[in-house]
């Protein structure tokens, strides 16, 4: 192709195997697509087994839930109706929704499509309530939002916000009179060939599809529950193959146009959602910058996009490199997939683009001094309590989860060591994830202090 080798499948394969038993991964699906003028190359590898229980071999047609990579396909549909003049990026969702309502008149006539789009809403980002399997489960999703606290003023902070994407379904099923599954399939899977894509359990039965573990061999643990309440869906309940993952990314990579050149999205808007729209509090373990719900990451000078999920024993990770013609996927049934994720995509971007990841955060020879004493107290969102405490020992921080995703993942309580790196931040070392976090230490412009953790802000309340 245009004068490059081919990609070695059997080496790709190889290090999947190795790096996944390495890493403790109970299956996993690697797909690497690389687009040039003399057509495309697709590479997929597979290992392990989809389910611990059954021992059933996961192959390269099979299904995983990608978690949070719905949210740019959820994007997509939403910068379609922009396309179209149905909705604007600056509208008021209070336009589209006349009976939506948060917890304030400020904040209910403030947010807007944009502030969805790129999580600067401020609304507690992890409201799982479960509001059933029907049709209207998104209807009812809505009526619960009115009583969830507000974690930073509208438009200063970016805080993930699963919440804010349910919403982005809700105002897609009101414009186009579809459900937001059936819109997603007619207007984004169908269009881009995505034939093993689905967001519904019943369909994804169909497949041979992937269940979550909890735990890694030899003694894998099983996730209670497979998926997230439906009312969910538009932030992370879309099950796919990797192949699919890649066909999705091409389009994006394409402009906006399909494989066979089909139209799906305008090119202005496909860059909208890949081009820079807000500033994140950012290390190197994740990106430096957001577009409309597509992730940015600048590896030394090179701009790649992409977006990672994680969801009930699930996780999966995208990258997407414009400039080479290449993008990566990885799926996997595993919680311990980092080690897995990192070293393989290191060498992918490494062998066939000469890029480099950026190293990860690193913790400085001798803590820094930090005055931690402001920031003693309790922090609370819909689903994790942080409790941090000036001991004797040193800045320690407790996380509980709470609420409903507590009953779904059933995660134990976690005691850590809060490292001081420079002033503002510090870093925690969780052994499950095998690599060092960045907690930020924030103060807002209404005096509030908050804990920016797993990639959202926590607001005191004690």
């Amino acid at each position: 192709m245009d004068g490059m080798n081919s990609i070695d499948a059997a080496h790709w394969q190889e290090r999947l195997d190795t790096i996944a038993g390495e890493a403790g991964v109970v299956g996993a699906s690697l797909g690497i697509l690389r687009v040039g003028d003399g057509g495309d190359e697709l590479v997929r590898a597979a290992t392990g087994v989809l389910n611990a229980r059954t021992g059933r071999g996961v192959t390269p047609d099979s299904l995983f839930q990608i978690g949070s990579i719905t949210k740019p396909m959820t994007g997509t549909v939403a910068m379609q109706l922009v396309d179209e003049g149905k909705i604007g990026l600056d509208q008021p969702v209070r336009e589209l929704l006349p009976d939506f309502r948060l917890v304030s008149d400020e904040q209910t006539n403030g947010v807007t499509v944009r502030h969805l789009l790129n999580h600067t809403s401020g609304i507690d980002g992890d409201v799982f309530v479960d509001t059933g399997r029907g049709d209207d489960c998104l209807t009812k999703f809505m009526t619960v939002l009115e009583t969830v606290p507000q974690m930073h003023p509208l438009g200063e902070l970016w805080s993930y916000c699963n919440t804010g994407f349910s919403m982005l379904g809700r105002i897609i099923e009101v414009v186009t009179g579809e459900t937001w599954d059936v819109a997603m399939r007619a207007r984004l899977f169908e269009p881009l060939g995505m034939r093993h894509t689905v967001t519904l359990p019943e369909d994804a039965l169909l497949f041979d599809t992937a269940v979550g573990h909890m735990t890694p061999p030899p003694d894998a643990t099983v996730t209670p529950v497979w998926m997230l309440p439906r009312s969910g869906g538009p932030a992370g309940v879309v099950i796919c193959s990797v192949a699919d993952l890649l066909a999705f990314a091409r389009g994006h990579m394409m402009d906006g146009a399909a494989a066979d050149g089909t139209r799906v999205l305008s090119a202005a808007s496909s860059r909208a959602m890949r081009d820079h729209s807000v500033d994140i509090p950012a290390t190197s373990l994740t990106g430096d910058t957001w577009g409309l719900s597509f992730e940015r990451f600048d590896w030394h000078g090179a701009t790649l996009f992409g977006h990672d999920g994680a969801t009930l024993g699930q996780t999966a990770y995208l990258r997407v490199l414009p400039q080479a013609g290449l993008a990566v996927a990885l799926l996997t049934n595993s919680t311990s997939s980092y080690g897995l994720f990192r070293p393989l995509f290191v060498e992918i971007f490494d062998e066939l683009a000469g890029v480099k990841m950026p190293d990860e955060l690193r913790l400085p020879p001798a803590p820094y001094a930090m005055d931690m004493a402001p920031w003693v107290g309790t922090y609370e969102r819909g689903d994790t309590r942080l409790d941090v405490i000036d001991g004797a020992d040193g800045p320690s921080m407790r996380i509980t989860q709470i609420g409903d995703l507590a009953d779904l993942e059933g995660l134990p309580v976690e005691d850590v060591r809060l490292i001081p790196v420079r002033e503002g931040l510090c870093a925690i070392h969780q052994e499950s994830r095998g690599r060092n976090l960045p907690v930020w230490f924030i103060q807002l412009s209404d005096g509030a202090r908050v804990v920016h953790y797993s990639s959202r802000a926590t607001r005191r309340v004690v």
